[in-house]
């Protein structure tokens, strides 16, 4: 994740692309857009397989997709945010969606990804060994 609240973290500081929608757009279009929007290119074209809902500890339902694509993660042109920084300072700054993007494989991302989001991992390790 990008921003100054995960600056410099690591371990369970990773996440996939995701955003929020409102009811009249489809999950598969919003999962489309927000990956171009915080990656900077647009997803990859191929067969998608859902890896299903998840509900974050703090509420936020993520649906996930995985593809087989070629995707080179130095083609990435993060989006940007604004936020007050620091906090209660009045000052708005601009800061990266993302400040990284790896391939990475599934046991050293389980160490990364933030730990809502790892059931997606072990669903993506049962299909990839079927």
């Amino acid at each position: 994740m990008g921003g100054p609240l995960w600056a410099r973290r690591d371990a369970r500081a990773w996440t996939v692309p995701k955003g929020e929608y409102d009811a009249d757009e489809e999950p598969l279009a919003a999962a489309r857009r927000e990956f171009e929007e915080e990656l900077g290119v647009p997803a990859p074209n191929g067969r998608l397989v859902e890896l299903g809902e998840i509900r974050q500890s703090g509420g936020k339902v993520v649906t996930v997709w995985a593809l087989d694509a070629d995707f080179d993660p130095d083609r990435i042109v993060p989006g940007t945010f604004r936020m007050e920084w620091p906090k209660g300072s009045g000052q708005l700054r601009e800061f990266p969606e993302l400040d990284r993007v790896a391939w990475l494989r599934l046991d050293e991302a389980r160490e990364k990804i933030i730990a809502g989001q790892a059931e997606f991992l072990d669903r993506l390790g049962v299909l990839l060994r079927d």
